[in-house]
C-alpha cells in the first residue's frame, strides 16, 4: 500500500457492498444539513520561534532563488520570469522547509487548472512527504488523547507507519474484535510549527509577488488565507470524524454503491487521534496499479462526481480535497474516498451562483443573467467597462466561457479557462499598469485581512474574509477535470444530465436572482 493511499484505511469484505451503477434515489431529508466543523485555534508563536524559523527560511530561499534572481537581472527587459522557472526553486524551498510548506505545496500540486500542468507536476513531490514520528511519541499521543493504554485500545498496533504526511502519520492497527483499522495521529508539536510557518509564509510570498510579478506567485499568495482556515480545521480530528459519519450516511441514503467512505470509531478517536476503517487499495491516478486490479475506473470517477453534485446542490457542502491521493481504487472494485479533514461549505450567495450555473448549463436561458449578476457582484460593475461590454454582451461573453467547460467532453476543454479568461481580457483592456496595480491591490487586501483576522482573534472570534468555499469549489472542479481527462475524456462533467436535472427540481431562479 502506498503512503498516499494510506491516509485512511479499507472496507472489510464482509461489509463491502457489491459494485452497482444504480441511479441515486431521493430519500427523506437528512437529520442535519452539514457536519459541524470548528477550526483549532493555533498558538501565538514567540518572537524567538519566529526569528529562528525566519532565519532558516531566509537561508533556504536564498540558496534556491539566487540563480533565478540573477537570471531575471540578465533578462529584465523581457519582463517577469515564466511560472515554470519560478516553480522549481519554490518547490525545492518548500521541500527543504518541510511541514506546513509541504502541506501548502500539495495544494499547488493538485491544482493544474489554476497553476498549469507544468507547475502542478513540479510540485507532485509534495504529495508524499514527511518523516515518521518516533513510536514512543506516537504511543504517548494516542494514550493521552484516548485516556487509555495502547494495549487496552488495540489488540495490535504496528509501530511502522503506513502513511507519513506533513501534519499527521497513519498507523495500521487491529481492534480486539479482529477488525483492521487505520489510526491517524497528529504530529506532536505540529500546532506550534504550523502557527510559526503561517506567520512567515505570507511575507515570503509577498516578496515573490513584488520581485517577479508572476501570476503563479500572486495566485499562491491569494490561497494563503484559505489555507490558514483549512489547516486549522484539519488539526482537530474530531471534525474529520463527524464528516466521515455524515457523508457515509448520505452515500448510503442515495444508493451510491460504487463509492466507499471509511467508518470512524468515535470511542477510539479524539482531538489528535482518529481511528477509522482500513481501506486497501491504490491511488486512482496510479495507472499501472489500477490496470493490475482489472477494474474500469471511469464509472467510479463518475460516481464520485455524482456524490459531489448531490451534496453541493442540496446542502452547499462537499469533500474539499479530492486530489488523487484521497481517491483509491479498492480491491473489491469500489472507489474509496478518504481524508475528510477538509469540507467545503458555500455561503448562500455562492450556493445560489452554483445552482444558477448548473441550471444555465442544463439549458435554462433565464439563468445566464443570474450567473452574470453574481460575477459582477464579486468583481464589481467595472468588469464590463474593462472589457468594453454592455451587460447583455457581458452575459454572452461569460456564457462563452462557462458553457463549453461544463457541456463539452473533458478532453476538449480546460476548466482553467473559467478562472483565467476574464482576468486576461481585463489585462488586455487595461494594459500592464493595470496588472501592476492589481498586484498592489492583492497585497493591500491581504494586509487588511490579516489585521481584521488578528482583531477578531483578540476578540475571541474565528473568521476569515477569504471566500474559502468558492476556492474549494473551483479546486474540486479542476480535480475532476484531471480525472476526466485520464479516464472519461469523451464525456463532459455534466454527463449524467438526468441526475443533475433531478437534483435541480424545485430550484426557483427568481430566488437565485435575489
Amino acid at each position: 500500500m502506498t503512503p498516499r493511499a494510506a491516509d485512511a484505511a479499507a472496507a472489510g469484505a464482509a461489509d463491502a457492498a457489491p459494485p452497482s451503477a444504480g441511479r441515486p434515489t431521493r430519500p427523506a431529508p437528512p437529520t442535519e444539513d452539514v457536519p459541524r466543523i470548528y477550526p483549532r485555534r493555533l498558538p501565538e508563536p514567540t518572537s524567538r520561534e519566529l526569528l529562528r524559523r525566519g532565519r532558516t527560511i531566509a537561508k533556504v530561499v536564498a540558496v534556491h532563488f539566487t540563480p533565478t534572481a540573477l537570471r531575471q537581472l540578465r533578462t529584465i527587459r523581457h519582463g517577469a520570469l515564466p511560472a515554470a522557472q519560478l516553480a522549481r526553486p519554490l518547490r525545492k524551498s518548500f521541500q527543504d522547509l518541510g511541514g506546513t510548506f509541504m502541506k501548502f505545496g500539495q495544494i499547488i500540486a493538485s491544482s493544474p487548472g489554476m497553476f498549469g500542468d507544468d507547475v502542478a507536476d513540479e510540485f507532485r513531490a509534495c504529495l508524499d512527504t514527511g518523516p515518521p514520528v518516533p513510536f514512543p511519541d506516537v504511543r504517548q499521543r494516542v494514550e493521552e488523547d484516548l485516556g487509555m493504554s495502547l494495549r487496552d485500545a488495540f489488540a495490535a498496533f504496528e509501530p511502522v507507519p503506513i502513511g507519513t504526511a506533513s501534519i499527521a502519520v497513519v498507523h495500521r492497527a487491529r481492534l480486539h474484535d479482529g477488525r483492521q483499522v487505520a489510526v491517524k495521529v497528529l504530529r506532536p508539536g505540529i500546532e506550534h510549527t504550523v502557527a510559526t510557518d503561517l506567520d512567515l509564509m505570507q511575507p515570503l510570498l509577498e516578496i515573490l509577488v513584488r520581485q517577479t510579478g508572476d501570476q503563479m506567485a500572486g495566485s499562491t499568495l491569494q490561497l494563503l488565507d484559505g489555507f490558514r482556515v483549512q489547516i486549522g480545521e484539519e488539526m482537530d480530528l474530531r471534525n474529520e470524524a463527524r464528516s466521515l459519519a455524515h457523508f457515509r450516511r448520505l452515500q448510503s441514503e442515495f444508493d451510491l454503491k460504487l463509492m466507499a467512505v471509511p467508518e470512524p470509531y468515535p470511542e477510539l478517536s479524539g482531538r489528535n487521534v482518529l481511528t477509522m476503517e482500513y481501506f486497501d487499495g491504490v491511488p486512482i491516478d496510479d495507472l499501472r496499479q489500477v490496470a493490475d486490479l482489472g477494474f474500469d475506473p471511469g464509472p467510479l470517477v463518475q460516481e464520485v462526481m455524482r456524490s459531489f453534485f448531490l451534496t453541493t446542490v442540496r446542502w452547499g457542502a462537499f469533500h474539499g480535497d479530492v486530489h488523487a491521493g484521497n481517491m483509491m481504487l479498492l480491491r473489491d472494485g469500489r472507489i474509496g474516498v478518504i481524508d475528510w479533514g477538509i469540507v467545503g461549505r458555500l455561503d448562500p450567495s455562492t450556493h445560489r451562483f452554483f445552482l444558477a450555473l448548473l441550471s444555465a448549463a442544463m439549458g435554462d436561458e433565464s439563468a445566464w443573467p443570474v450567473v452574470t449578476k453574481h460575477i459582477t457582484d464579486v468583481y464589481g460593475p467595472a468588469i464590463g467597462v474593462a472589457v468594453g461590454m454592455s451587460d447583455d454582451e457581458l452575459t454572452v461573453f461569460i456564457r462563452s466561457i462557462f458553457e463549453p467547460a461544463l457541456t463539452r467532453p473533458f478532453g476538449e476543454v480546460s476548466l482553467a479557462g473559467i478562472m483565467q479568461t476574464i482576468q486576461l481580457q481585463m489585462a488586455e483592456a487595461q494594459g500592464v499598469e493595470a496588472h501592476q496595480r492589481s498586484v498592489r491591490a492583492i497585497l493591500r487586501r491581504l494586509r487588511t485581512q490579516r489585521r481584521v483576522r488578528r482583531m477578531a482573534d483578540q476578540a475571541g472570534g474565528l473568521m476569515s474574509d477569504f471566500d474559502r468555499g468558492t476556492f474549494l469549489l473551483a479546486k474540486q472542479l479542476m480535480y475532476f477535470e484531471r480525472y476526466g481527462r485520464l479516464f472519461v475524456s469523451e464525456v463532459p462533467i455534466l454527463n449524467d444530465r438526468a441526475f443533475i436535472a433531478q437534483l435541480l427540481e424545485g430550484v426557483d431562479l427568481s430566488d437565485l436572482a435575489g
